[in-house]
């Protein structure tokens, strides 16, 4: 069956969400961490309820759940959930954001007019030949687009439609969520998987049309304090140890050719320093540190606190502590256990006509939390490009094929069910 989502649609329906400034706050401690999620959390509600879905709802933390009903006579088909978040990185300013249709790319350097030094370029971007003639959406300069993750809230929301409008495709339940605050890893902290009622999920929050993600990094996060010793600085001589040059020193110390984010790709796990916060009398330092296997994630913290404990012993009277805080893991060796999860997948995008590229995450998704706590759950492409930044952009055709990609998975798992 021939499944066609128009990308103009698309385009319309993801330029209305990128306007929504839904940015999240990795220091705050409610949730969502910003109230501002919400505004598209209920824009979303009253769409699927204006489609005709009528359980449709924004919960008190932002997250939106959803069903359409099974229309299938089949009894077994178990509840599909298509996921995707509403938040934005903190990377970058997700205020005022103004995207712009480019509605047939020519192939020439896009400007953006907000900002002339910010210039999109197939030399630094080559996934734009594969959108010659096609829409392409892009920020004005100032801000980041929000294709991570309002291309994937899209792509399901389009899928809806399609569904509601074609009610002769047969299809099992399908559960709808959007979550809050996925960019600062709190994505599934107040998630009711009892009311969310999936047996498996897709995220839809992925790079180039085809991609299928089925393995992440194992996450955790280190914090390293510092306690110094402070007297007056007047008269401080053979006294003083001050905590913030030990916090520095730690990081002098980290290797410069290895062992990090921008030393390091493929499989290669890394540590990664992201704040610095203190006085002279007590600093911390806080790391993020990545493997795909736990193992390596262990030597990885045993590495870090050792050299940590070789800078102290340089500053008599200094003392440290070293805490491990467990983040998510490789959603993989889950997947594994429920294989059809990926096969489906795999056969959904080659029937929207796509080549799969099965990929490994050097980094994470809602997806990796949900196989830890009862949703086996992958990573489906929808087409983000440059994302977290001022030259993020995504191709319309990508969007809706990750619709397309939606539509034909749900009718497998009728078929096959």
């Amino acid at each position: 069956m021939t499944i066609q989502i128009s990308p103009d649609n698309v385009a319309e329906r993801f330029m209305r969400y990128a306007r929504v400034d839904t940015q999240s706050d990795p220091t705050a401690t409610v949730h969502p961490t910003t109230e501002k999620q919400k505004d598209l959390s209920k824009l979303l509600s009253r769409e699927l309820q204006g489609m005709g879905i009528t359980n449709a709802q924004t919960d008190v933390y932002g997250y939106v759940y959803a069903t359409i009903p099974a229309n299938t006579e089949k009894k077994n088909v178990p509840a599909i959930c298509f996921c995707a978040h509403v938040d934005t990185a903190p990377d970058c300013s997700g205020t005022d954001v103004k995207p712009i249709h480019h509605r047939f790319y020519d192939g020439r350097d896009i400007v953006l007019p907000d900002d002339p030094s910010m210039v999109l370029s197939r030399k630094d971007s080559p996934y734009l030949e594969q959108h010659l003639n096609h829409g392409v959406i892009t920020a004005s300069g100032q801000t980041l687009l929000g294709a991570d993750d309002k291309s994937g809230v899209t792509a399901i929301m389009e899928a809806a439609l399609f569904f509601i409008q074609n009610p002769a495709v047969k299809h099992g339940d399908i559960r709808i969520l959007f979550t809050p605050d996925e960019e600062v890893g709190q994505g599934t902290a107040k998630v009711d998987m009892q009311k969310l009622g999936a047996r498996f999920g897709y995220t839809l929050d992925g790079g180039e049309a085809g991609s299928l993600e089925d393995e992440t990094f194992s996450a955790d996060g280190a914090t390293i304090t510092i306690e110094g010793i402070i007297v007056h600085p007047g008269y401080a001589k053979g006294k003083l140890v001050n905590a913030l040059k030990i916090a520095g020193t730690i990081l002098d110390a980290l290797p410069k050719d290895n062992w990090s984010p921008e030393t390091t790709n493929g499989r290669e796990g890394f540590v990664h320093p992201v704040s610095v916060n203190g006085i002279s009398e007590k600093a911390s330092i806080q790391f993020i540190v990545r493997d795909f296997d736990e193992q390596n994630l262990a030597a990885h913290h045993h590495r870090l606190k050792a050299l940590a404990e070789e800078v102290i012993n340089q500053y008599p009277g200094a003392t440290m502590s070293y805490a491990k805080q467990e983040q998510y893991r490789n959603m993989k060796s889950v997947l594994d256990q429920h294989p059809q999860v990926v096969t489906y997948a795999e056969e959904a995008i080659k029937r929207a006509g796509l080549q799969v590229k099965k990929e490994s995450i050097r980094g994470g998704t809602d997806g990796s939390r949900f196989s830890y706590i009862g949703m086996p759950c992958p990573n489906i492409f929808t087409g983000m490009q440059n994302i977290h930044s001022k030259l993020e952009w995504i191709g319309t055709k990508d969007m809706a094929k990750a619709a397309e990609t939606i539509v034909h998975l749900s009718m497998i798992w009728e078929e096959k069910s």
